[in-house]
C-alpha cells in the first residue's frame, strides 16, 4: 500500500502537469480566393486576351503570402461551348446549353461555387476604348454591392500605382448596355460571372485591366503582368487583413 506521501506527490505531478500542457487551438482557415482569367482568345490580331490575363492571374497567386486560392479556367477544357471565346454579358455564351453541352462560363462558374469562396475576382482585358486604363465593375443591386465597390476601387487603384494606367473608377455592371443578359432579381442588364444568382461569392467583381491596343505593350510585357499581378494581391491581402 502507498503511503499518503507518495500518493499526494503524485496527484500534485498530475496537476503541474496537466496545467503546463499546451491549448492547442485550431488555427482559423484562410478565405477562399477564387480567380477567374478571361478564357478568350478571339480578342485582336496577335492579342490573346486569356494568355495575358492567365498570365496576371499566375503571378498573383504566385505572390507571398499564399492564401486558400484557385483558378477556374475553361480554356483547354473539352466538351464545352465558348470555352475559348464568348462574352460574359450574352445569353448565348453563358447560360446557353449548345448540343448538349454547357458554356464556357457556365464551367468556371460551378467549379468556383463548389469551392464556397469568400472573394471571386475575375481578370479581363478591354478593347476598343483607346485608352491605357483600369476599369473596376461590380453587380448592379445586391446586399454586398458597397463592399465590392470599396475592393474593386483598392485594387483598380494598385494596378495605376504599379504599371502607370489611368484609374477609371469603378462601375455598376447594368450600364455597358453591351450586353442581353439579365439579373432575374433586378432585371438589369449585368454580367453573367457576377450575378449573385450564378455567383454565391459575397465578394465579387471584374478587373477590365488596360486595352488591348492602348496598352499592348504592358499587358504582353511578363515583368509588367508579374507587376500587375502582384499589386493586386498584395492590396486584397491588405484588404482581408483589415477585415479580421
Amino acid at each position: 500500500m502507498l503511503k499518503p506521501a507518495f500518493i499526494l506527490l503524485g496527484f500534485t505531478f498530475l496537476v503541474i502537469h496537466s496545467s503546463a500542457s499546451p491549448t492547442h487551438k485550431k488555427k482559423p482557415k484562410k478565405p477562399v480566393i477564387v480567380w477567374q482569367p478571361s478564357h478568350q482568345t478571339d480578342t485582336g490580331k496577335d492579342f490573346s486576351e486569356a494568355a495575358t490575363c492567365g498570365a496576371i492571374v499566375d503571378a498573383a497567386m504566385k505572390t507571398k503570402p499564399k492564401l486558400n486560392e484557385h483558378k477556374v479556367w475553361s480554356l483547354g477544357v473539352t466538351g464545352l461551348h465558348h470555352a475559348d471565346s464568348g462574352s460574359n454579358t450574352v445569353i448565348a455564351h453563358t447560360t446557353a446549353i449548345a448540343d448538349g453541352k454547357l458554356s464556357g462560363y457556365a464551367y468556371e462558374l460551378k467549379a468556383a461555387n463548389k469551392l464556397n469562396p469568400e472573394v471571386f475576382i475575375a481578370v479581363h482585358n478591354n478593347g476598343g476604348t483607346k485608352r491605357n486604363a483600369v476599369w473596376g465593375y461590380i453587380h448592379y443591386g445586391d446586399k454586398f454591392e458597397a463592399e465590392n465597390r470599396v475592393l474593386a476601387g483598392r485594387l483598380v487603384k494598385a494596378i495605376c500605382a504599379a504599371v502607370g494606367m489611368e484609374d477609371r473608377g469603378v462601375l455598376l455592371d447594368s450600364t455597358t448596355g453591351r450586353n442581353d443578359y439579365r439579373c432575374k432579381s433586378t432585371g438589369k442588364l449585368s454580367f453573367y460571372s457576377l450575378d449573385e444568382n450564378i455567383n454565391t461569392a459575397p465578394y465579387r467583381l471584374l478587373l477590365e485591366i488596360g486595352d488591348n491596343a492602348a496598352s499592348r505593350d504592358i499587358l504582353t510585357d511578363p515583368a509588367k503582368q508579374q507587376k500587375i499581378g502582384e499589386a493586386i494581391k498584395l492590396e486584397l491581402v491588405k484588404w482581408l487583413e483589415e477585415r479580421k
